[in-house]
C-alpha cells in the first residue's frame, strides 16, 4: 500500500441535515425461477436453501418479484390460478418470514394481443389476491403492470395513453377486493431513465411527469436504470436522479438498476471485453446479460450507483439481478441464450454444465453490505465537503439510533480518511471490499480516521 501523509486527508463530514426522512432500502430482483419448469429442473430444496442462507446474509430490504404469466397461471388456453405456483410461493414465503417489502408485478400480458383484454385484468387480480389474501403474502405491498411501458420491446410500445388507460382498470378490479385494495397498490410507470422510444410521445422524464400529473392511482414511483461507468463516476447519473426526484410528490425508487458499457465511449474498453467474452460462451449471446459480473470492479460499480441513489433524494434500489437461472434472452426458455447478469447461477451445475457458475460473484458482498447497514426506515444524511476526485460517499442514521457510511474509492490512490459524524458514538467496526471481503479494526473516537486504500468499498458503521 503506498504512504499517505499526515496533510494529504479526505475530510468527510456527516452532517445532521436530512436528505431523505425514511429511505425503504436497498433490494434485489429475484424472480422465481418460471423456465426452471421447461428446463425440466426446478429448483432442489438444497438450492432453495443456498439462496435462503445467501439472502440471510445480504438482508434485502425490498425484493422486486416479476413473473411471466404463459409459466404461470396461463397455460396458452385459459387461466388456472395456482398453475406452476410452488417457486413462487417459496419466494414470497421467504419475504414474509423475513419482513421482505416486495415490488411485485407481471412482465408483460400473457400475449401482446391480451395486453388490453378485460379478462386478463380479471385473471391478473385475482391471481393477485390469490397470493395476498388466499396464501396470506401481504409481503406484497406494490404492483407492476407492464414492465417498462415506455420500450419498444414491451406490449405497450411506448403508448402512455394506453398504459394510463389499464392502470385505472387494473386499479378498479384491485379495488373489488376488499383484503387487496388497501395492501397494495400500484408502482409506475417503471420507466428507462435516459431511454426514449421515438414512437412515444414523452421521454423518459415525460413518463414520469405525466405520471404525477395524470395517474393518481400510482401508489409509489419507479423507473429502472443502466448507466455506463464514467456517467455515474462523473456525478451525472446522480445529477440526472436529482433532477427526476424533483418532479415526484412520493417515494420514488428504481426498480432495476445495473451498469451497461456499451453507449458511452469512455467505457469502449469495457465494451470490448464484454464482447469478446460473449464470442463463442455456451449460454449467453449477449443480447441480454452482463459479462463483467465476475469482476472485482463490478463490486465498486454497484455501490458507487447506490450512493447516487441515496444522495438524490430517491428510496431505495433493486439491482439487476439476484440470479442467472431466473431469465433467458427473450423468455425463449434457451438455455444458450441466458439473462447472465447475476450474483451466481444456481442451476450452474444441473442445467449448464458448470458448477462454478454457483459460486458467489464479488458484487453480491458490498451489495450485501448496502443492504445490511442502510436499512428501512433510515435517515439520508447529507455529507458535508465536497469530495476530492475518485471518492464517493453516503451516510445515513439507521432506526436504532447508529449511523452508516458507504465510501468507494474508485481512483487511483490510497486516500486517508478523516470522518467526523454529529455525534460521538461507543463503537465502531469497518469492513473493505476490494478483492475480498474484510473486516478490520475501525478507528476509536479519539483517532477517527483510516486508509481507504484506491479501488475499495467500505462500510464504516459506529453505535
Amino acid at each position: 500500500m503506498a504512504a499517505v501523509s499526515c496533510t494529504d486527508i479526505t475530510r468527510v463530514t456527516v452532517t445532521g441535515d436530512v436528505i431523505n426522512p425514511c429511505y425503504l432500502g436497498n433490494g434485489i430482483e429475484w424472480d422465481p425461477y418460471d423456465e426452471a419448469l421447461s428446463w425440466g429442473c426446478p429448483l432442489s430444496e438444497a438450492d432453495w436453501n443456498t439462496l435462503y442462507e445467501r439472502l440471510d446474509y445480504m438482508r434485502p430490504q425490498y425484493v422486486r418479484c416479476m413473473i411471466n404469466s404463459p409459466f404461470t397461471y396461463y397455460d396458452g388456453k385459459g387461466f388456472d390460478i395456482g398453475r406452476n405456483s410452488d417457486g413462487l410461493k417459496k419466494l414470497l414465503q421467504y419475504c414474509q418470514s423475513r419482513g421482505v417489502m416486495v415490488v411485485y408485478g407481471e412482465y408483460n400480458p400473457p400475449s401482446w394481443d391480451m395486453k388490453g383484454s378485460e379478462a386478463w385484468v380479471k385473471a391478473s387480480v385475482k391471481h393477485l389476491d390469490w397470493l395476498v389474501n388466499g396464501n396470506g403474502f401481504d409481503c406484497i405491498r406494490h404492483f407492476v403492470i407492464f414492465n417498462e411501458p415506455d420500450g419498444n420491446w414491451a406490449s405497450t410500445n411506448g403508448d402512455f395513453a394506453f398504459w394510463k388507460k389499464m392502470v385505472t382498470e387494473f386499479r378498479a378490479e384491485m379495488d373489488k377486493y376488499p383484503g387487496l385494495k388497501d395492501k397494495v397498490d400500484i408502482a409506475g410507470p417503471d420507466a428507462v431513465i435516459d431511454y426514449s422510444n421515438p414512437a412515444s410521445e414523452y421521454d423518459y422524464a415525460g413518463w414520469l411527469e405525466a405520471t404525477v400529473e395524470s395517474v393518481p392511482e400510482v401508489g409509489i414511483y419507479d423507473m429502472h436504470a443502466y448507466p455506463g461507468q464514467r456517467y455515474v463516476r462523473s456525478g451525472e447519473f446522480c445529477a440526472r436522479l436529482k433532477e427526476l426526484k424533483a418532479l415526484v410528490d412520493k417515494p420514488i425508487i428504481l426498480g432495476e438498476a445495473g451498469f451497461k458499457y456499451f453507449s458511452d465511449p469512455a467505457d469502449s474498453a469495457l465494451a470490448a471485453e464484454y464482447w469478446r467474452r460473449v464470442e463463442g460462451h455456451p449460454f449467453t449471446k449477449g443480447s441480454d446479460c452482463n459479462m463483467l459480473v465476475y469482476d472485482s470492479f463490478y463490486a465498486l460499480d454497484m455501490p458507487l450507483l447506490l450512493i447516487s441513489v441515496m444522495n438524490s433524494g430517491f428510496s431505495g434500489a433493486a439491482a439487476w439481478m439476484l440470479d442467472d437461472a431466473m431469465h433467458s434472452s427473450g423468455d425463449s426458455g434457451k438455455t444458450e441464450d441466458i439473462k447472465l447478469w447475476g450474483m451466481w447461477n444456481i442451476l450452474g451445475s444441473e442445467v449448464f454444465g458448470d458448477p462454478s457458475q454457483e459460486e458467489i460473484r464479488p458484487w453480491y458482498y458490498s451489495w450485501s453490505l448496502m443492504c445490511r447497514n442502510f436499512p428501512s426506515g433510515s435517515e439520508i444524511l447529507r455529507i458535508g465537503e465536497t469530495l476530492p476526485e475518485g471518492v464517493a460517499a453516503t451516510a445515513a442514521r439507521t432506526p436504532d439510533g447508529s449511523y452508516s457510511v458507504a465510501m468507494v474509492n474508485f481512483g487511483d490512490k490510497d486516500r486517508k480518511i478523516s470522518l467526523k459524524l454529529p455525534e460521538e458514538c461507543s463503537g465502531y467496526s469497518l469492513q473493505f471490499y476490494s478483492d475480498k471481503l474484510e473486516k478490520r479494526s475501525a478507528p476509536t473516537s479519539e483517532r477517527q480516521y483510516f486508509i481507504l486504500p484506491a479501488r475499495t468499498f467500505a462500510i464504516f458503521a459506529a453505535e
